[in-house]
């Protein structure tokens, strides 16, 4: 859609052998675009149900501890999620300090004014240009992202952005402010995946070094979604005319 260029095959005259080189949009185009198509995706996704699984391994002191929590999402729009927990095993101090309290800070960044400060816009980050991908689902911008406020919920690092849907795709980086004074250092990798027309989260996975010597390793697993109710969202004609947008 924003593809090629071809000041190197004009300068062959047209030969077919000659190396075309892509040309890609401009890095506020791309997040205008962005921008634009999470607003469209969260606006039409009226109602969806799915289940998390999450894992913790901590090695370290006290004792080693290991957690398991199962957990049943179903969502209503705006910005409405009821948990149930399915099931619960190993260390009640990882499920109740851990598993639920990440439940209770992901309603929090749902919440009022937290759901404007929290997206990924241009009011809350910086974005750079870091190059782009190819990928067996097709290409891939690569942005480097750099909060502008110390906030728990955003991020620091690199994402990328599917170019067609124009979707994050994944993220890597670490959280843009510390979440405890007991963390040294933490790493995230989020993976998403394409649900219908929507991009849901697939897997999340959090590393952390803890002061006193210990490490923690979470990993979150979306399983089973179901799109319940969702307005259509016209994409082939929202595509068109970012297409003639780039002219």
């Amino acid at each position: 859609m924003f593809l090629c260029a071809t000041l190197e095959a004009a300068a062959h005259g047209g030969d077919s052998t000659a190396t075309i080189k892509p040309a890609f949009p401009p890095l506020d185009e791309i997040v205008r675009n962005l921008e634009a198509r999470n607003a469209q995706r969260a606006a039409a996704l009226e109602q969806f149900e799915g289940t998390r699984i999450y894992r913790m391994e901590y090695r370290g002191f006290p004792s080693d501890r290991d957690a398991e929590m199962v957990v049943r999402v179903s969502f209503h729009a705006p910005n409405a999620k009821e948990f149930t927990v399915v099931s619960e095993t190993g260390s009640k101090f990882v499920v109740d300090h851990v598993f639920k309290k990440l439940l209770e800070g992901e309603q929090e960044a749902a919440k009022g004014d937290n759901r404007h400060e929290t997206a990924l816009t241009r009011d809350n980050y910086d974005f750079q240009w870091a190059g782009y991908e190819e990928s067996p689902g097709g290409g891939q911008y690569v942005l480097n992202l750099l909060p502008k406020t110390k906030n728990k919920f955003l991020y620091r690092g690199k994402i990328w952005v599917d170019a067609k849907d124009f979707a994050i795709v994944r993220i890597e980086g670490e959280p843009g402010k510390n979440p405890s004074m007991w963390i040294k250092k933490t790493e995230i990798a989020h993976h998403y995946v394409k649900v219908d027309d929507f991009w849901l989260p697939a897997e999340n996975h959090t590393q952390s070094l803890i002061r006193l010597g210990g490490k923690a390793t979470l990993s979150i697993e979306y399983r089973g979604y179901k799109i319940i109710k969702a307005a259509p969202l016209n994409a082939g004609e929202t595509a068109e005319r970012m297409r003639g947008s780039s002219l």
